[in-house]
């Protein structure tokens, strides 16, 4: 009985970290603002209205360009992390890190939306899913694409011995073309140059506020309960 108390406490307490780390993980978190706010079409729009919007990414700028897929996107994060072994325990360690966001436009029913996220302030919390993955190992030899990215990030394959590093690259992107959601405050905006292939004087936009930041995903699960 005495033993019993501790581990039924240990477990318990375990438990309590797992549905904690669980529920303030950054995609719950994001899932929950954003089933705050009811799907509209951009013909709903209404000023100061916070609405989401599900629809396809246009590309404003010249888009990102990603260095191993190479596929063209508005907003990405990868790192090259590599596998390091302490005893009896390992961990993976970040050695490249990087991510970016431009403005991008969202098309819904031949309409279109413009969405202008910043990094400095950060006006939206996104949360993109990882679809792209490539490794190697002690006996996986680096494919050449993943060999030349490594060099271009000054990282080492092997290791002093000759012997092949753990590593590997993850990729999230909002791709153009991707179907995304995207949760704001709800403006009409009068444009002072003309968009190419847009005829109207005015465009919808979502914006943030100082209590309310953008919203970005492409989670699946994002998708539900669309309004038709």
């Amino acid at each position: 009985m005495q033993l019993f108390i501790p581990v039924l406490f240990i477990t318990v307490f375990v438990i309590i970290i797992i549905i904690l780390f669980f529920y303030y993980s950054k995609k719950n978190v994001l899932l929950r603002h954003l089933a705050k706010f009811q799907f509209k079409s951009i013909a709903q729009f209404k000023t100061n209205m916070p609405i989401k919007i599900m629809g396809k990414v246009l590309q404003s700028h010249e888009p990102f360009v990603m260095p191993f897929s190479k596929r063209k996107c508005v907003a990405f994060e990868f790192k090259i992390e590599q596998k390091i072994s302490t005893g009896k325990h390992s961990k993976w360690k970040t050695l490249v890190k990087k991510q970016d966001i431009q403005d991008f436009f969202i098309e819904e029913r031949g309409e279109v939306v413009m969405v202008k996220p910043t990094s400095q302030p950060k006006n939206y919390m996104s949360y993109l899913v990882k679809d792209k993955r490539v490794s190697s190992g002690f006996f996986k030899e680096p494919t050449p694409e993943f060999k030349k990215l490594l060099s271009d990030f000054d990282v080492d394959s092997q290791n002093f011995f000759g012997l092949n590093k753990t590593l590997r690259y993850s990729e999230r992107i909002l791709e153009v073309g991707e179907t995304i959601v995207v949760a704001g405050i709800a403006k009409w905006k009068t444009l002072q140059q003309p968009i190419e292939g847009y005829g109207y004087s005015k465009i919808a936009a979502l914006e943030s506020t100082d209590t309310q930041k953008l919203l970005i995903t492409d989670l699946p699960e994002a998708f539900k309960k669309r309004h038709t």
